[in-house]
């Protein structure tokens, strides 16, 4: 029985989360991908690609750890072993680089880019499926490795049309620091850090000591890198998160005198994306747009093997999320289209495509070429051996 014309065609609906992308967007896309591919390039990150689902074990070593839970799993009908979509690409740079080059010379560059699969989006990311691309500077921990990260990201931005992004700088590991220097219990420490990542003054006002006032001042320097600093220099830290803050502030001095047009933001409570991390993370931000451009900071790559030599290494590097990226470019040029009537002359045809214009060629003559250019989307005809638009 034939389906009604206003009844929805169940074989175009897709789950939620996923959609497909369409001319000239998809195009679009790819070309912003290259772009910031060849920016990479420059920087000398070199490009590898890891394929799209691995073993379960491998993608839950390292960075993978955090994302577990929102991954999907397939068992291998040829090996009989469980096997995981990747939800994000970090892990599999870090498993290519415990593994494969593992003999490759120190500090290692490397940058990719794909998609990933999560099981479930979130308030600010509803998308499931999206494209990834980023780099990672493998076998460094020293500040300089920062730096290097911070500023290819604003030059890749950049690269894309992008010049008005924030940078917020995150510690992670700071609130965990100072609350094993004042010998707080785990309850205690997890209702701090919790309280300081929600940004809930009301439970911060409830804490009593000296945790209450210095997670107050915490909250406080929330904001510009030169308020945030101002507050937390003046605080009387543990010695473990005094070291944290001083590699922060030698950070955001190395950053201002190099790229001092930089707006950078310090959050020092905010842990949640961070999970995995081992050192000073950051965010990338566009006002008014929707969601992170991306996420970055300093994790282990853990030894190839489970030998008592195998070493980890520290790694520094970010990922941009192609989804909110395509909210912050400028809209895509115009993209100029020209009918090619039937048995137009092949040099001619070449000519215009030589000039930049996207050929619609005829495949069989019409009555009216101009009717026909239009209903095709072509803004522009070739008649008398001239272009027109029309």
């Amino acid at each position: 029985m034939p389906r009604p014309e206003d009844e929805p065609n169940e074989t175009a609906l897709l789950p939620e989360g996923l959609h497909d992308t369409l001319a000239n967007d998809a195009e679009y896309q790819a070309d912003i991908v290259e772009k910031l591919r060849q920016c990479f390039a420059s920087y000398g990150y070199e490009r590898v690609v890891p394929p799209l689902l691995e073993f379960e074990e491998s993608l839950l070593c390292g960075p993978g750890k955090a994302q577990s839970r929102n991954m999907f799993r397939v068992m291998d009908p040829v090996s009989m072993r469980m096997m995981a979509v990747r939800n994000d690409m970090t892990g599999q740079v870090a498993r290519i680089a415990r593994t494969r080059l593992q003999n490759a010379p120190r500090p290692l560059r490397l940058s990719y880019s794909g998609s990933v699969l999560r099981v479930r989006g979130s308030h600010l990311r509803p998308e499931r499926e999206f494209q990834q691309a980023g780099i990672e500077l493998i076998g460094s921990d020293s500040s300089e490795a920062y730096v290097e990260i911070i500023l290819l990201a604003r030059d890749v931005l950049g690269t894309v049309g992008i010049r008005n992004a924030s940078i917020d700088l995150t510690m992670p590991l700071l609130v965990p620091a100072i609350c094993r220097g004042l010998g707080l219990d785990d309850k205690i420490s997890k209702a701090v850090r919790h309280a300081l990542n929600t940004k809930d003054i009301g439970e911060l006002d409830k804490l009593d000591g000296e945790i209450g006032e210095i997670s107050r001042q915490l909250l406080s320097a929330c904001g510009a890198a030169g308020k945030a600093m101002a507050i937390i220099g003046k605080l009387s830290l543990p010695a473990e998160a005094q070291k944290i803050c001083d590699e922060l502030k030698e950070i955001l001095t190395r950053l201002k005198d190099v790229a001092p047009e930089l707006n950078v933001t310090v959050d020092p409570g905010e842990y949640s994306g961070f999970e995995f991390q081992t050192g000073i993370g950051f965010s990338l931000f566009v006002k008014g747009v929707r969601g992170e451009l991306g996420r970055g900071g300093r994790y282990l790559v853990e030894g190839n093997g489970k030998s008592k030599d195998a070493v980890s290494e520290p790694a520094t590097g970010f990922s941009l999320y192609l989804d909110s990226l395509m909210r912050a470019v400028p809209k895509m040029t115009e993209i100029k289209y020209i009918y090619c009537p039937y048995n137009m002359n092949m040099s001619d045809v070449n000519k215009v495509r030589l000039e930049g214009y996207r050929t619609i060629c005829g495949l069989e003559p019409t009555k009216n070429d101009t009717a026909e250019a239009k209903r095709l989307n072509c803004q522009y005809i070739w008649q008398d051996d001239k272009m027109i638009k029309i």
